[in-house]
């Protein structure tokens, strides 16, 4: 056998090993290796990373495209990659940015407890390097659309609109989902009232791997904040938000129903609720394409308006 040829088949034993390796890593971390295939996806759709300093340590975001800026927060526990399928339609005529939030994907901190202000010193330091003195539009899942809340009452005028999906600012005690599942069991619980009955069957080596994440992961680590959380609350204090507003809700969602995304419109001067039939709590994941030209229409039509005035009564 020549030399080439002895190249060449080596070449193949090796690729077929890494193949193998890739494989049994899936298997048994198929969160991140979900991760990881989403932020290679964003990646090739043109997004670049990039790293600022911040109060919470070294955030890591990713940004491409031009035009208005759109800005992605991901919820508890999740990373930048959680919008890699809806990304590539979102990006054209705008400027993306999707960040992981401190203490999730590769910001900092990466060990102890993540506190709500250390998420917007984080996000803060973000958006300042990513959009400086600009007006944004935020996009926010779940703890995203909190965060978002959160932004943009403390920064009014760097605030075109907010999107909020599935999420919110508002307390909601959710009957019989253990959102940190200790086996199995209480994790297919869990998933499935956070997903539509049509989805896919989350499989069981899946639900392994968020019973293991459960343990120590970020939204273990923010759990040992939520004695802190009490003053960022917004119950009754929706009234101040005064952007314009939509609430884009996959109706499945068990953990935070329609009635939620009620309450916060008829708390908030400008807002409208548009939902996503069969698309449960993170619908950018269960129903990308469904969510992205919703989404996309939200966007590129006008804003909420201001809800009419109450006439009072003689």
């Amino acid at each position: 056998m020549n030399r080439p040829m002895k190249l060449l088949l080596a070449a193949a034993a090796l690729l077929v090993l890494a193949a193998i390796v890739f494989i049994l890593w899936a298997r048994l971390r198929p969160l991140a290796a979900y991760a990881a295939a989403g932020r290679r996806a964003l990646a090739k759709a043109g997004l670049e990373t990039a790293r600022v300093p911040s109060p919470a340590g070294e955030q890591t975001y990713f940004r491409g495209g031009s035009g208005p800026v759109v800005v992605l927060l991901h919820g508890a526990g999740d990373q930048a990659s959680a919008w890699s399928l809806v990304a590539p339609k979102l990006l054209p005529g705008r400027t993306l940015v999707v960040p992981d939030l401190a203490g999730h994907g590769a910001s900092a901190p990466e060990k102890g407890a993540i506190s709500v202000p250390m998420l917007l010193s984080g996000l803060s330091a973000v958006l300042d390097a990513a959009a400086p003195g600009g007006k944004v539009t935020i996009v926010g899942n779940s703890l995203g659309a909190w965060l978002a809340c959160l932004w943009a009452k403390e920064h009014p005028e760097r605030v075109e609109r907010l999107v909020l999906v599935n999420g919110g600012p508002l307390k909601h005690a959710a009957e019989g989902i253990t959102l940190l599942p200790k086996d199995r069991a209480e994790a297919r619980a869990a998933v499935e009232k956070l997903r539509d009955p049509g989805s896919i069957r989350v499989p069981d080596f899946v639900l392994d791997d968020v019973v293991r994440q459960a343990a120590t992961g970020p939204l273990a680590r923010l759990a040992a904040t939520s004695g802190a959380m009490e003053p960022h609350v917004l119950d009754g204090k929706l009234g101040g938000l005064d952007v314009p507003v939509d609430l884009l809700w996959g109706a499945s969602d068990q953990l935070l129903p329609l009635s939620y995304a009620e309450r916060m419109r008829v708390e908030l001067p400008r807002a409208r609720v548009t939902e996503l039939p069969r698309c449960g709590h993170v619908p950018q994941q269960e129903c990308p394409a469904a969510f992205a030209a919703a989404l996309g229409k939200l966007l590129d039509g006008p804003p909420p308006e201001r809800a009419a005035a109450t006439p009072e009564v003689p």
